[in-house]
């Protein structure tokens, strides 16, 4: 499995945030052919201190080939381009292959 992960910071206008990310960036997330799963939080916090982000968007891939025809599809381009849109504050994106932990 492959994951991506979006790390938003603080925003210039936090309702702003929520509000387009809800009520129209996720419903194109929602139709985006790729991810299996994916999930989302604007209820980030750190163990210490302040966190240093304000939401984070996780999504499942089956390996880096499916992620990277997700994103290169039209649908994934229109989802990128839609970021500056309401991620005033920046983001950073990651992603790695996941390994599985044993214990």
């Amino acid at each position: 499995m492959h994951k991506l992960v979006v790390l938003y910071s603080e925003p210039a206008d936090p309702d702003h945030f929520r509000d387009y990310y809800v009520t129209k960036h996720l419903p194109l997330v929602t139709n985006w052919p790729g991810p299996p799963a994916w999930r989302y939080s604007f209820d980030v916090a750190a163990l210490e201190g302040e966190a240093p982000y304000f939401a984070v968007f996780e999504a499942d891939f089956a390996d880096a080939a499916a992620m990277d025809a997700a994103l290169a599809s039209p649908h994934g381009r229109r989802l990128s381009a839609d970021v500056a849109n309401y991620a005033s504050g920046g983001v950073v994106i990651v992603h790695y292959p996941l390994q599985d932990g044993t214990g």
